[in-house]
């Protein structure tokens, strides 16, 4: 990769960074791009291809969309929701697929409102045919499951959010 390219490479992270958008891939006869941010769950979202489109064009820097250019008008990523301060996320130590019950038709390992201990099992996420427990890592109230069951999962992705005691 030359400098210019490079150069390129690293003002398209800046502006991706700055709009929001969590995902991005780009193909070229000489390169090919993928770009995907740490934390970015598959609920996250930034604008659709058309407005990125249009976000590239007025960024400059030589960059060019694999999508066709519109004047379709631009607005801004959704922000997010805000959250409490003191809410503690459990993230995913590993990739793979998250499930929220030990089979399919069991009840959950946990639901919203329950209390939970360190230590104890909130899900599995099964990775190369091997189911993984993840266990609470603080003592609390689950407020919210974040990951959706029988979706994949990053590493790093938060799963759920638990009130510490």
């Amino acid at each position: 990769m030359d400098q210019n390219n490079l150069q390129e490479l690293r003002e398209l992270v800046e502006f991706l960074r700055t709009n929001g958008i969590a995902e991005f891939d780009m193909e070229r006869a000489d390169l090919k791009v993928r770009i995907k941010f740490a934390g970015a769950g598959a609920g996250t979202s930034g604008p659709d291809p058309v407005q990125l489109a249009a976000l590239l064009a007025s960024a400059g820097a030589g960059i060019q969309s694999p999508f066709p250019a519109t004047a379709a008008p631009v607005s801004a990523a959704p922000s997010a929701p805000p959250t409490e301060e003191n809410l503690h996320e459990v993230k995913s130590p590993i990739v793979g697929t998250f499930y929220e019950s030990p089979s399919p038709g069991a009840p959950p390992f946990v639901k919203i409102g329950d209390q939970v201990e360190v230590g104890q099992v909130l899900c599995i996420v099964e990775a190369m045919k091997l189911m993984n427990e993840i266990e609470s890592d603080v003592a609390g109230e689950i407020v919210k499951r974040i990951a959706t069951s029988g979706q994949p999962v990053e590493y790093g992705q938060p799963l759920f959010a638990i009130k510490p005691r």
